[in-house]
């Protein structure tokens, strides 16, 4: 087990506030949120807003209820509070600010005033920014300042050697100075980038182990050194691998048309997508902690308890992973499989009205128990079910594409359904149990099999090809309504015959 460090393990999510949130974006949470519950530290959420041209409104309550639904409890954070806030970058500029012109102050760093027509000239070259205000002379500086000429403040990277960093999940890393820029710390607006910005705040919530996306650890030379510069303790950094469409072909981007699984259906990747596709927010939790991260003992499921039992940054897979989509749909429909009624009916509930169906909840209990071995997402009810909510006084038979089971015909099928009226009308008890044994002798005493009677009633009752179990079915519906259908079936039949 990698063991933290001697500080107490503070880790933290920054997300920038976009809009919806990315799975990507989740999992570095999670990585961080199980880490933090593992050694029994806190897990906290920073918003970083400085790049304001992208900030979206409403991207923090989007963000709230993805870890609300998750059940990823936030231990400090801009609705939580906490001694080491604000948790919001933008009202944190004078600290960043504070911090530019102490580095500056101490040689760290030094102010730019390249213009952008000095910066499009040097890019027109072949090269970056060329480090032509690195040693001015102070004097020189602020004669420039006085003239009232807008300025950055860029980083003194040093010009030659190595720099060597620690990750956590690929060990020591090896940086060539002279092959990094001189990077903007604070623009010309007063506010800081996010190599500045998210340093000062790191040191000051007192962050111990960062996760982040790979797509960091180019910069990982640059904030070695200004933690460096700073004489501060570095948290831990552990790069994350990225996650791949599921054919393991580019990055999973929510900025990109979605990919289209094998099935042709979009496949999600923003938080809310899940819950509007009828995940179980602890299927999307195993799915998440499963990917580059392996639980042991050859177990598919797992809960979140015990994922934090086990989890450590150090046995996060580094190489990069497909989306495997497939996987999500199994686990969901495991995790409904092995869910209570009373846990499962107030979520189908709001899906079947949304349909438009008046959902009885006695009977929802009732059907609940017929649909979970069938069900891979919530949504699936609606079509599955909803015929149990319909109106029954205007249920029509179906046609005989749908009543007609494989190898057999229009006469048969009626046959069927004309001998098992008397059968179903004399039975006593209407139960599941005693439909089906008297509807197997049936079939043993007409030569049919049973999975043509039992076919032949299910299409007759529900009017689908898909639905419950039959006899279970008919239980719910009920004797007289049950045999209604089926005449309703049989008198189809009749008139398509005729007809």
């Amino acid at each position: 087990m990698t063991l933290p460090s001697a500080r107490p393990v503070r880790t933290r999510y920054a997300p920038s506030p976009t809009g919806p949130q990315h799975i990507g974006g989740i999992r570095s949470a999670l990585f961080a949120w199980l880490y933090a519950r593992r050694h029994g530290g806190q897990f906290i959420l920073r918003i970083e807003d400085t790049d304001r041209k992208r900030t979206v409104p409403g991207s923090v309550k989007m963000i709230l209820e993805a870890f609300d639904w998750l059940g990823m409890d936030i231990d400090e954070g801009p609705r939580e509070g906490g001694a080491l806030g604000p948790y919001v970058q933008s009202e944190r500029l004078e600290l960043y600010q504070t911090w530019a012109k102490w580095l500056v102050e101490n040689g760290c760093a030094y102010k730019c005033f390249a213009t952008a027509e000095e910066l499009a000239a040097m890019r027109k070259a072949g090269g970056g920014y060329d480090r032509r205000y690195r040693d001015i002379s102070a004097a020189k500086s602020a004669d420039l300042e006085a003239r009232g000429l807008p300025f950055v403040i860029r980083f003194k990277m040093p010009l030659t050697g190595l720099t060597v960093g620690k990750d956590l999940i690929r060990g020591e890393v090896e940086f060539a100075n002279e092959q990094l820029q001189d990077a903007v710390l604070l623009k010309s607006d007063g506010y800081p980038t996010y190599h500045l910005a998210h340093i000062i705040d790191d040191h000051h919530m007192r962050i111990s182990h960062v996760t982040r996306a790979i797509e960091w650890l180019p910069s990982f030379p640059l904030h070695i050194q200004i933690w460096n510069a700073l004489g501060w303790e570095m948290p831990q950094f552990a790069h994350l691998p990225v996650l791949l469409n599921p054919n393991g072909k580019g990055k999973l981007s929510k900025r990109k048309e979605q990919f289209a699984g094998a099935d042709g259906k979009s496949v999600p990747v923003l938080a809310r997508e899940f819950i509007e596709a009828g995940y179980l927010p602890a299927a999307v939790m195993n799915f998440l902690s499963n990917i580059g991260w392996n639980y042991g003992d050859n177990e598919e499921i797992f809960s979140a308890a015990q994922a934090i039992e086990r989890f450590d940054l150090k046995d996060v897979n580094p190489a990069n992973s497909a989306y495997p989509i497939a996987k999500l749909d199994w686990l969901n429909s495991q995790y409904i499989q092995r869910a209570d009624v009373a846990e499962l009916c107030p979520l189908l509930k709001p899906i079947l009205e949304k349909a438009g169906f008046e959902v009885d909840e006695a009977r929802l209990q009732r059907v609940v128990p017929l649909l979970r071995v069938r069900l891979k997402s919530l949504k699936d009810v609606a079509p599955m079910a909803g015929f149990f909510f319909a109106d029954w006084s205007a249920f029509k038979a179906p046609p005989a594409e749908i009543l007609i089971q494989r190898k057999m015909d229009q006469k048969g099928t009626a046959d069927i359904l004309r001998g098992s009226i008397p059968l179903l009308r004399r039975l006593d008890t209407f139960d599941a149990d005693t439909q089906h044994a008297a509807m197997r002798e049936f079939a043993k005493a007409t030569g049919y099999k049973n999975g043509q009677v039992f076919g032949s009633l299910r299409a007759a009752v529900t009017g689908q090809k898909v639905s419950p179990p039959t006899f279970e079915t008919m239980e719910v519906l009920g004797q007289e309504e049950s045999i209604r259908r089926i005449e309703l079936a049989l008198q189809s039949l009749s008139d398509e015959t005729a007809g």
